[in-house]
Formats: C-alpha cells, sequence, structure tokens
C-alpha cells in the first residue's frame, strides 16, 4: 500500500467552503464530505492540524466595512470560526476520529486554549487539532493564522483547500487565457500580487519556508490525494 507523502501537515478550510452552494450557514453534507476525507488521513497515520475560517457567517474587514470599528468587527470574525470549529469537530466525533478544538481566544466552556506543547501531543496520539479564533488578533487573516500554526506545530505542509483548484496567472472566471501553474515561488507570488493567501500570509510562509499546496474542495477526495503526494492544485514554495 502507498504510504502518504506527508506525516503531519496543517489544513486551512475556508468558512465559504464550509457553507456549500449555500454561501451562507453551514452545509452539513459538505461538511461530512470533508471529514470522511480526514477521517481516511488519520487512519493512515497522517496527524491532521485543522484550521478554519469564518466568512460563511462574518468577515470582519468585509462586512464591517466602515460602519464598524475594525478590531470589534475582527473579533466577531474569530467568534465565527469558533462555531465552525465546533461544527466539524462534532462531525468528526460522529464518524470515531478523536479530536480536539483549541482557541486563540480563551473559550474554556467549549474549548481548551491554544497551547503549543499540547496541540502536538493530541497530534501525536492521532487527534485531529481543530485550531479557532485566527491567531487571537485583529487585523490578522485566517490564512496568517493557517501559517502561524504551521510553523508552530512543525507541519511539513500547509494544504490550502479553496473554491479554486490551483494558482493562476490571473482571475480565470474573468480572464479566459488565464495561465494555471503547477509550482511557483513565493517571491513571484508577491510580485505578481496574485490571490493565494493575503502578502502576511504568503511572507510568513516564506520566512519559514512552509510550502502551500492549493487545491480545490469542491471534491474533497483532493485532501487525500495531496496527502499522498498526488500531482493537484498548485505548490507554492522556494
Amino acid at each position: 500500500m502507498a504510504q502518504p507523502r506527508y506525516k503531519r501537515v496543517l489544513l486551512k478550510i475556508s468558512g465559504e467552503a464550509l457553507a456549500g452552494d449555500a454561501s451562507r450557514g453551514l452545509d452539513f453534507n459538505v461538511i461530512g464530505s470533508v471529514c470522511d476525507v480526514i477521517k481516511k488521513c488519520v487512519d493512515l497515520g497522517v496527524q491532521v492540524g485543522v484550521v478554519v475560517g469564518g466568512g460563511n457567517f462574518w468577515r470582519g474587514l468585509k462586512d464591517g466595512g466602515d460602519r464598524m470599528e475594525r478590531v470589534r468587527a475582527d473579533h466577531m470574525g474569530m467568534l465565527a470560526t469558533a462555531i465552525n470549529a465546533l461544527a466539524v469537530a462534532d462531525v468528526l466525533e460522529q464518524k470515531g476520529v478523536p479530536v480536539r478544538v483549541q482557541t486563540a481566544i480563551e473559550m474554556r466552556a467549549m474549548a481548551e486554549p491554544y497551547i503549543r506543547s499540547r496541540a502536538i501531543r493530541h497530534l501525536e496520539k492521532g487527534r485531529v487539532v481543530i485550531f479557532g479564533c485566527g491567531t487571537g488578533n485583529p487585523f490578522f487573516s485566517t490564512d496568517t493564522a493557517a501559517v502561524l500554526r504551521a510553523a508552530e506545530i512543525d507541519a511539513e505542509v500547509i494544504l490550502l483547500a479553496k473554491n479554486i483548484d490551483g494558482v493562476y496567472s490571473a482571475d480565470p472566471r474573468k480572464d479566459p487565457a488565464a495561465v494555471k501553474y503547477s509550482r511557483i515561488s513565493y517571491d513571484e507570488v508577491l510580485a505578481q500580487h496574485l490571490a493565494v493567501m493575503d502578502t502576511t500570509a504568503t511572507s510568513l510562509s516564506m520566512d519559514n519556508k512552509i510550502p502551500v499546496l492549493l487545491f480545490a474542495l469542491k471534491d474533497p477526495e483532493n485532501i487525500l490525494r495531496a496527502v499522498m503526494g498526488e500531482e493537484i492544485g498548485t505548490i507554492v514554495g522556494g
């Protein structure tokens, strides 16, 4: 049997992806499919950390805009990620996968506070660790949180599951001539202002030499394909 290419991964799932076609709220059929694949990875011995976004409920900068104070709007976004983390944890537990939710903002009645050594211990014991509340700080995206947690837990790769199947030279929905890259460097992403992650997240992954594999979550089996080292999506690194 083929062996996984990666032993420890950080999976980033956008909030919008968890909403399915509805774009708002939670689609438990989508979440169930994603959790089925996470279970397959765990059964193969892969250690999985997960960072979830919150855009299916609230995006601080986008939804708050100039109508709210930015810090408060971002705090609301952090709470949205906690809702998603608890939902994914519940579905994983229903499927028999041991899981722990850790949040960057303490809410002890429902989750553990984020502690790096404890998170790593959970991973070593075969538990999925879901990180909620982003970095715990306003002005930082959940993409940045994903890179930060990946660096802290010594993940070998960041699996960036989005609504697009890779990195393109331009928006393929607007430019039919857009070219999809199979591999691209951090410097090229920054120089071309490509929408892989925000610049803070991209710079952090570059500084810590953590490769990012971006692929489409539309087919959740892509998570397993990525873990097994199949050529899908786009690798950002180098």
